[in-house]
């Protein structure tokens, strides 16, 4: 189990790079950064503040709701959510949610790389 410390709540601030490897083929004329790397921040966000690399068990009540371009400014919060190993999550972009849901993470033996 992943340690509380109370009522734990993370934010960060992001800037989408628009060099990024994740816009590698998605999609050459209109870039998007793709669902699984706005979660992959999350997840980045949750395993610095928790200070072990962990890895995604589930997801929950995922909802994407705007497409994230390069350039653009994600403001992301996660909370400890009810359920063991959970946090609930949202991604704001220019002022709008651009993401939200539930993700369930545990302590990971290896370490991940994003591009």
């Amino acid at each position: 189990m992943l340690s509380r410390r109370g009522w734990m709540e993370m934010r960060s601030r992001n800037i989408i790079d628009d060099q990024s490897g994740w816009f590698n083929g998605h999609f050459p004329n209109d870039p998007i950064f793709p669902g699984i790397a706005q979660l992959q921040m999350v997840c980045d966000l949750i395993s610095a503040e928790q200070g072990l690399p962990l890895r995604l068990l589930r997801l929950s009540r995922v909802k994407f709701k705007k497409i994230v371009r390069p350039g653009e400014t994600l403001d992301i919060h996660a909370a400890c959510g009810n359920k063991e190993n959970s946090y609930s999550f949202t991604i704001m972009s220019e002022g709008r949610e651009a993401c939200s849901g539930m993700i369930f993470l545990q302590p990971s033996t290896t370490t991940s790389q994003s591009p």
